[in-house]
């Protein structure tokens, strides 16, 4: 394992619950204090928030899942969708915390569909989300992604995942280090559960209006999920308490790319 991916590891304290349907769900543990979860994307796996557990564990109990169907945690059952997703979800939440408890919640890119949904179901102080699908609104044109699948050996899918990443997931192809195509290939490999049709709804406005919580609202500039992520701000409910940033020179994949701008605005944001 990536150098940087096993300190991580070694600072984790590993849980896997065990569902009512008889599904593990797998969690890593970081750090002390009011629990913070942070959910991966649609093509991820806990590794998502790599450059993030650190700052973030200072001074809170991180706690970051492979949702079921991703990495490590076993499958729902075979016809499996965003609302059973969420069902499992949230009862794994609230068995780690209690069901009355409020939790600090941040998803990325698909997982911020899933965190939204399941903040309109279950307490949660405060809810970050990054990349988020569901906005509904136009993407931007980004080629054809490579068929990774198709690639003769291991030198050859690492470097068809790296042009992936250029053209999907950051701005700056100077971000793509090992770590990042470690990252990438790992989710690729792994993920089973299939999002695609669920990232491209437009139900997450209407899902906002059932969140209590107030909302951090994050993009990169540069994101080709959303042209015009503040189209959608208009969609927003009056009553949502909600803050929009976007972050220039950042892709998709913003918490990586923009590490240290993102982990700035995650830590205050759920300090307050």
């Amino acid at each position: 394992m990536n150098d940087c991916l096993s300190r991580l590891d070694t600072l984790a304290t590993v849980q896997r619950l065990t569902l009512a349907s008889g599904a593990q769900v797998t969690f890593r543990r970081f750090g002390q204090g009011a629990p913070l979860v942070l959910l991966h994307g649609g093509h991820g796996n806990w590794k998502h928030w790599a450059a993030n557990i650190e700052l973030l564990c200072a001074h809170h109990e991180v706690w970051v899942p492979d949702m079921p169907g991703y990495g490590e945690s076993d499958d729902l059952e075979s016809n499996a969708d965003l609302g059973l997703l969420v069902q499992a979800m949230c009862e794994a939440l609230d068995t780690l915390f209690g069901a009355s408890t409020a939790i600090d919640l941040a998803g990325f890119s698909f997982g911020g569909l899933v965190a939204a949904t399941i903040a309109s179901r279950r307490p949660v102080r405060r809810l970050a989300l990054l990349g988020s699908a569901g906005h509904g609104g136009a993407r931007r044109d980004y080629g054809q992604m490579v068929n990774w699948r198709a690639a003769s050996t291991p030198e050859a899918r690492r470097q068809a995942l790296r042009d992936n990443l250029a053209a999907f997931m950051l701005f700056d192809a100077r971000n793509i280090d090992e770590t990042a195509v470690d990252i990438y290939e790992d989710a690729c490999l792994y993920t089973r559960f299939r999002s695609k049709a669920i990232s491209f709804s437009g139900d997450l406005a209407q899902t906002l209006e059932r969140v209590s919580a107030p909302v951090l609202l994050i993009w990169g500039g540069e994101d080709v999920t959303a042209d015009q992520p503040e189209l959608f701000i208009k969609k927003i409910p009056a009553e949502t308490v909600f803050r929009f940033e976007k972050i220039s020179r950042a892709g998709h994949w913003v918490q990586w790319e923009r590490a240290a701008q993102v982990n700035d605005l995650l830590e205050h944001w759920f300090a307050d």
